[in-house]
């Protein structure tokens, strides 16, 4: 079969789908990163942009993800239970959604599933700008003081995402 962009992209998929399996049951990586975390700029889904600084003194979830990953479906009722009970306690997400469709679809699926939080499809610069690896799903986890502090790859259970979020609160 010929290689082109779009059996490409099918691979690509069919890769990460295979290897999100794989990864599914493994534990996350933290790092002792404390980086910056970079100054990004993006539009969700209902056009509201979003930026580093709008979360300031906020911890921020920033989970990459597509709709035909497992993995990244599964979290997904965690991540809107989670949300709802600590978002007025500084708890921020931002979905950022690796697909290849069209916004109105992606916002068709983020009505259907009750997503919370807010969702955008991913672009070349936010992926350039965090680096999130070849595997999906990926959280990075930035701190009040906008440093990364944690990336975890694969899925994300509740127990670990609040172990996470009640180190970092901790801290501050």
């Amino acid at each position: 079969m010929k290689l082109n962009s779009k059996n490409f992209k099918g691979l690509v998929a069919g890769s990460l789908l295979l290897v999100s399996f794989l990864f599914a049951s493994r534990a996350g990586i933290s790092g002792q990163s404390f980086q910056a975390a970079p100054d990004f700029q993006i539009n969700d889904l209902e056009g509201k942009t979003h930026t580093l600084k709008d979360y300031r003194g906020k911890i921020l979830l920033i989970n990459f993800w597509a709709t035909w990953c497992p993995p990244c479906r599964a979290e997904i009722p965690d991540f809107i239970e989670v949300y709802s009970a600590e978002k007025d306690k500084g708890l921020a997400i931002l979905g950022i959604s690796v697909d290849d469709l069209p916004a109105s679809e992606l916002l068709n699926f983020v009505r259907r599933f009750k997503i919370n939080y807010p969702v955008a499809l991913a672009t070349s610069e936010i992926i350039n700008q965090f680096q999130p690896g070849e595997f999906i799903p990926t959280t990075i986890f930035i701190d009040k003081n906008g440093r990364i502090r944690h990336k975890h790859v694969g899925l994300l259970d509740k127990k670990t995402l609040l172990t996470y979020l009640n180190q970092l609160r901790s801290e501050n």
